[in-house]
């Protein structure tokens, strides 16, 4: 009701407009494409004007367990070539036309890994004049790399970029360095940022009663969801096998190996989850089976202005439609989702029942089961192909994951889902999500009618 009420408003705004307007000097007093496009006024753009950003490829490494997987004895640069090359060959693009490469990293030192990321780029073929720098959002650092590409591009910076994710937690465990500002005592908040992640994975479980039983169900789901698509070949789609070696840590031999398939994904049961100890609180109710696993890869997300990618002939995997970042209690730093998504929906113009497909990243399953619960969400629209507790949790690279994940299953579902949403928590206590269209869900009957005349009209509907 409040929204035909919305609609009114605006026609009748149409039917008295001021005299200022009348005359051009003022278009922002009046939405052509509101009456036009109905409901889907706030997010719709029409296709004729090529101003959407797209993303046109997605693609990532398979995900390895840290230390003990498949890129144990993998260059952190090694892992991201492959996928920035993938992009660019399986697009037949020129790589020149790239205006900025944009890395999510976490773990390692900054000048080493925006070197790492610079060498990653030339071992791809991209030449010289193509700049490239990181991002460090935590864990959502991938799915930022990809909004600041869409950002600026929607700011005219450039019509081409690349938004990807990288980290090695192999080669760069997380640990703090040098001392802590002693100032930190007298700031509970700040002492809050210093907790170990599965301390918050406890704060959440307690606070808001979430049971051991859950969090070992939402593992067991994600590992037989995993494994599903493993089996059924749905990852081969956004997968780039990674040629590398093994090291035999006994003789030092070095085997020349493909790694092709995620080594994390196990087939679990409840009983098995049950006989695992707490972790990080002795009487609380987060263990390794139910947190996310240290893991190794990366991946890469092309985007561009949709006009260019109809020129170029791409086909358009999906549209960057919104994304939010927000802040919350680094206590409980595992609820940001349930704060994000809806800022996140809200900017795109939806609501939480428009999305059809949610991607988020279950660094720990309290927090995820919170947030699926806080949300009220079907769990049947959510992670359909796992997540993070099964496939491992890269934290720079799970952003551009998700990415290829979401875009790729939205894409074999057709006409039936249009909409998704990628989320995550942050750690010191922040959540960030995005909202993307399926590429060809857009036509221009939902969208702002082009208008040859009558220069009062909204901007959109010109």
């Amino acid at each position: 009701m409040e929204k035909a009420f919305n609609r009114q408003r605006v026609l009748f705004d149409h039917l008295r407009p001021s005299s200022s307007s009348l005359h051009g000097t003022d278009s922002s007093s009046l939405s052509a494409s509101a009456c036009v496009a109905g409901d889907s006024a706030a997010y719709a753009r029409t296709n004729v004007f090529g101003d959407d950003v797209v993303i046109v490829a997605a693609y990532r490494t398979p995900i390895c367990k840290a230390k003990r997987g498949g890129f144990k004895d993998t260059h952190a640069d090694d892992l991201l070539a492959p996928v920035l090359k993938a992009v660019i060959e399986k697009s037949n693009l020129n790589p020149s036309e790239v205006g900025d490469i944009v890395v999510g990293t976490v773990l390692a030192p900054g000048s080493q890994r925006a070197s790492e990321c610079r060498m990653a780029a030339f071992y791809a073929g991209f030449p010289e004049t193509v700049p490239i720098r990181t991002v460090n959002r935590q864990c959502s650092s991938g799915l930022q790399a990809v909004a600041d590409v869409a950002a600026s591009i929607r700011a005219g910076f450039y019509d081409i970029g690349i938004g990807a994710g990288l980290e090695s937690m192999t080669a760069n465990p997380m640990a703090w360095e040098g001392s802590v500002n002693p100032k930190v005592k007298i700031f509970e908040q700040a002492q809050n940022c210093l907790l170990p992640m599965g301390v918050t994975s406890e704060n959440v479980a307690h606070r808001f009663g979430v049971s051991r039983q859950e969090q070992d169900q939402a593992a067991v789901d994600s590992h037989r969801k995993a494994a599903a698509a493993t089996a059924t070949g749905k990852f081969k789609d956004e997968i780039i096998p990674v040629a590398t070696k093994i090291v035999d840590p006994k003789s030092g031999e070095e085997k020349p190996v493909t790694i092709s398939v995620d080594d994390g994904i196990r087939n679990t049961t409840l009983a098995d989850l049950a006989k695992l100890k707490p972790v990080f609180k002795k009487d609380g109710s987060t263990t390794a089976g139910n947190s996310s696993q240290v893991s190794d890869g990366a991946g890469a997300v092309l985007l561009m202005k949709r006009s260019i990618a109809e020129r170029k002939g791409l086909p358009i995997l999906g549209v960057f439609r919104s994304f939010s970042a927000v802040g919350v209690d680094p206590a409980i730093m595992g609820v940001g989702p349930a704060v994000a998504i809806p800022a996140a929906v809200k900017a795109a113009g939806l609501e939480l029942d428009d999305i059809d497909l949610f991607e988020i990243n279950e660094a720990f399953a309290s927090q995820y089961v919170y947030c699926r619960n806080k949300l009220g969400l079907d769990p049947e629209k959510i992670n359909v192909n796992g997540g993070a507790l099964a496939i491992g949790h890269p934290l720079g690279a799970t952003g551009a994951r998700a990415v290829a994940t979401l875009l790729h299953e939205m894409k074999r579902r057709g006409k039936d889902c249009r909409f998704g949403v990628i989320s995550m928590c942050i750690g010191t206590g922040m959540g960030a999500a995005a909202v993307f269209e399926k590429g060809d869900s857009t036509d221009e009957l939902c969208n702002a009618r082009k208008v040859e005349s009558l220069n009062h009209l909204s901007k959109d509907a010109r």
